[in-house]
């Protein structure tokens, strides 16, 4: 299949996934070392609490608490070789006044190919990958779109990869339906893939743009019926680049989506697109090259800047959609952005060698007073998402680091007022707690 597999992130960060090499130092008060979570010392499995509907993000069983998404859960020793073992995903809990709120790793359920992917003759698809996240449907729980492997011979239009699986009271529950893309709204015979969510026509239902090819997008309107079916789709829109990169945000403040495109994987440039009436149709910004590209306010009275992640350091861009204002030399090259210590202006969280946290001003992104994020165990590590999942109103760093195949540690390292973010973890699991699990 043509296109990269990709994982969903969350937070206000356009930004591929790189793993980071040599993860080492100490953070913001001391190191803290945690071996990964074996299923023997799993926390027993809880009930996912049933909500009746919100507005947040990835929240697939509508109780208004974010819920994470792992791809690439590692593998029994004895089948580390084996087919994809699905998605994973870890359910937010807590009520009541005095709660915790925040992932709960007993509160997790395995979205299993064979059990929930939709059968293309008779068979389940090998690949089964989380890409995108949203409610299509407009009923008050997030739906999640997949990419699966459906057979293909290699002639003419490939068939379309995606899938979604629609949330409920209950979570991602049930069998998934394949994404409808009119004919009419593809484009040459690339896979359609790399899907992202927006509000592009400010019409206040969830769209979904996919790559097509020859520099074009598909435009699918929502709201989404249960069959997979956009509202509406029309002519591919011409596009900047190939590679649409999630998610969508506001970025000019004018009430439409706008989207990050990039020319090519890996380092290369990239532009916006502006989100109105008709849909993202304006191309505007122009980047420089770089691996990775952030979003965010960092700093006060602006639209959303850009930070640009290249080997050489990062370069800030700001005052979308215009202006050059400033830049920042700090190691590394993978970029996310989150608002850690909730005074309304973003972070930048900056990887590589180290996982650094720049702390947001209101002049702008600033390295006095940078915090270093220790490893939560030994391997190699990677940021997974920035967002809020304790309802606080302060970003929380989820990052992963991988020992081999069959050996993981997922780590929340919580918002902090005064520090970024807590010293130790607050949370830790591994995703072979969803080892052997029917569901």
């Amino acid at each position: 299949m043509g296109g990269r597999k990709a994982g969903i992130r969350a937070g206000a960060a356009i930004s591929c996934v790189l793993l980071l090499g040599g993860c080492g130092g100490a953070g913001n008060n001391g190191s803290a070392r945690h071996e990964p979570v074996t299923v023997a010392k799993a926390p027993a499995q809880l009930p996912v609490p049933r909500g009746k509907g919100s507005k947040s993000a990835d929240d697939f069983n509508g109780d208004g608490l974010r819920d994470l998404v792992l791809n690439d859960l590692v593998k029994s020793p004895d089948d580390a070789h084996g087919d994809d073992a699905g998605i994973g995903i870890v359910y937010g809990t807590g009520t009541g006044a005095g709660t915790t709120h925040g992932l709960a790793p007993g509160a997790r359920q395995l979205l299993n190919p064979a059990r929930q992917a939709a059968r293309t003759k008779g068979r389940s698809p090998a690949v089964f990958d989380a890409e995108a996240s949203c409610d299509l449907d407009r009923d008050g729980f997030t739906d999640l779109v997949v990419s699966t492997d459906p057979p293909y011979d290699g002639q003419g239009r490939p068939p379309v990869p995606l899938q979604i699986l629609f949330g409920s009271p209950a979570g991602l529950t049930g069998r998934a339906v394949r994404l409808v893309i009119p004919a009419a709204a593809r484009a040459g015979n690339d896979w359609p893939d790399q899907p992202v969510c927006g509000d592009f026509d400010g019409d206040g239902a969830e769209d979904l743009v996919v790559h097509a090819s020859d520099g074009r997008l598909s435009y699918l309107r929502g709201p989404f019926t249960r069959k997979g079916a956009p509202r509406a789709a029309g002519k591919p829109l011409p596009s900047p680049g190939s590679v649409p990169t999630g998610p969508a945000l506001d970025v000019n403040r004018d009430g439409y989506d706008d989207l990050l495109v990039r020319t090519a994987e890996g380092p290369a440039t990239s532009a916006l697109v502006l989100g109105g009436p008709a849909g993202p149709t304006r191309t505007g910004t122009a980047l420089p090259s770089g691996i990775d590209v952030a979003l965010g306010p960092f700093g006060r009275g602006r639209a959303l800047d850009a930070a640009v992640g290249s080997m050489d350091g990062t370069s800030l861009r700001y005052d979308l959609p215009t202006a050059v204002r400033d830049s920042i030399s700090t190691p590394g090259s993978v970029l996310d952005a989150g608002d850690f210590d909730g005074d309304g202006v973003s972070e930048l969280v900056s990887s590589g060698a180290e996982l650094r946290i720049l702390r947001g001003r209101t002049t702008g992104l600033s390295a006095t007073g940078m915090v270093t994020v220790p490893p939560p165990a030994r391997g190699t590590t990677r940021v997974l998402t920035v967002a809020d999942f304790t309802g606080d109103g302060r970003a929380d760093l989820v990052v992963r680091t991988y020992d081999g195949e069959t050996k993981d540690t997922v780590a929340v390292y919580a918002g902090s007022k005064e520090a970024l973010v807590t010293a130790k973890p607050t949370v830790t699991f591994s995703t072979s707690e969803f080892l052997g699990m029917n569901s």
